[in-house]
């Protein structure tokens, strides 16, 4: 049988495992914060690949350190090291807390390398035997989809039908500083967090919970664990969020705007910590690819400049006095929360559960958001997105918002019709 050589999104439903419901369009192009699709369409991101482009498509920086590596060294593995990792671990360590550094592909890994080296070190301090294996977690919680991360993320759906699941994980509410207390004691391991959280709502933890955390941790000989997939690489206005708090891990977790779009994470962590981990112990093929670590250092390079961290508060509070302003208008909001360019916007109860509507509406308009479950929009946009843009897309968001509210509220199942 021969097949065409053109694809197109029907190409999509014939060939992928159906894990995924892609938009309608297929995206070809991209440049900044502006998306062309097949048809030649623009749209403006102001999802940034889920927090992924902190410098935007098609930076030039970035694609010169990709091309120029590319050009040198691709792949050695790690029967070797090699001088881009190196230098990007270096330049973690030099603005961050951590000592040491281990580089893996996704945040869902570096997640797994961090839970693993908790139990590492229990393990260690505490025999073979010890009972000091749980991992307290929080509900709404997101930590990545390999069958150890999803059983620690506090999302039960995404978990359903992959038993049996790891054991030794407690779930607890989000910045309920009593549950805390209750929880955490001699068995506990590990704690780990999102300072805030991103797929469970864009919820951001109050500074007081993460203090009690790291005193509860440090009361009972646990670690502390910042999962920071989300909010690292300056999307919080800091590089890392805990600098924002004042409240340090044991652990730090990144990725996404790590690579601006290349596969790479990373898990920070001291020396002394780090030395529970020997020669065979955990691995990565691709951890600290040379290239992938090329374009991370220049992504880092180019984020710890005053102007950009300083860019994404004036960019947050232009995101925010908009949103503020088309809620003025339309009352679709309940809340607008988050940190520096990870924006979240509530739905008022009118349109609560509606958030994929708005998100396909908005598409329609060719804007690109994000839903953050069923009640709340997702901002994410480039960490440099010009103002211009920003301006352009919520013009484009506001005819969206128009259209559905025009359109009524659509009436639930079981009410009667007036």
């Amino acid at each position: 049988m021969t097949r065409s050589k053109s694809v197109t999104r029907a190409t999509f439903d014939d060939v992928m495992v159906p894990v995924y419901a892609p938009a309608p369009f297929v995206p070809v192009r991209a440049e900044g914060s502006r998306v062309w699709d097949s048809e030649d369409r623009e749209y403006i991101d102001l999802a940034g690949g889920i927090a992924v482009t902190a410098l935007g498509h098609g930076h030039p920086d970035v694609i010169a350190a990709l091309t120029e590596q590319a050009a040198r060294l691709c792949h050695i593995s790690n029967v070797y090291t090699n001088q881009p990792a190196l230098r990007l671990a270096r330049r973690l360590t030099d603005a961050t807390f951590a000592e040491r550094v281990f580089f893996a592909n996704s945040g869902a890994e570096a997640n797994e390398a961090a839970l693993k080296l908790a139990r590492k070190v229990a393990t260690d301090r505490h025999g073979l035997s010890t009972d000091k294996v749980d991992i307290v977690s929080f509900n709404q919680s997101f930590h990545g989809r390999t069958l150890f991360t999803v059983s620690v993320g506090g999302q039960p759906d995404y978990a359903e039908g992959f038993g049996p699941l790891p054991g030794g994980i407690t779930h607890i509410p989000f910045n309920d500083l009593d549950a805390a207390a209750s929880t955490i004691g001699p068995r506990t391991c590990a704690v780990i967090v999102e300072p805030v959280q991103g797929e469970g709502g864009v919820r951001p933890a109050n500074p007081a919970f993460l203090r009690t955390l790291r005193h509860l941790c440090d009361q009972h000989d646990a670690l502390l664990i910042f999962d920071e997939v989300q909010t690292g690489v300056g999307r919080s206005g800091s590089l890392y969020a805990y600098m924002e708090y004042g409240v340090t891990p044991d652990i730090l977790t990144t990725a996404k705007s790590l690579g601006n779009g290349f596969p790479i994470a990373a898990m920070l962590t001291t020396e002394p910590l780090a030395r529970h981990f020997s020669p065979g112990t955990h691995g990565s093929t691709y951890g600290g690819n040379p290239l992938a670590a090329a374009v991370a250092d220049k992504v880092l390079e180019r984020v710890t400049t005053r102007g950009v961290l300083n860019g994404v508060r004036e960019r947050a509070d232009h995101c925010l006095a908009a949103l503020r302003a088309i809620n003025g208008r339309y009352g679709i909001f309940k809340e607008l929360r988050g940190m520096g360019l990870l924006i979240g916007a509530e739905l008022s109860e009118p349109y609560a559960g509606r958030a994929k509507d708005f998100v396909a509406a908005a598409l329609e308009q060719r804007v690109m958001l994000l839903n953050a479950g069923t009640n709340v929009l997702r901002l994410t946009p480039s960490l440099i997105v010009p103002f211009a843009d920003l301006d352009e897309g919520f013009r484009r968001f506001e005819l969206a918002v128009d259209t559905i509210v025009a359109a009524g509220v659509p009436r639930r199942k079981g009410e009667a019709v007036v």
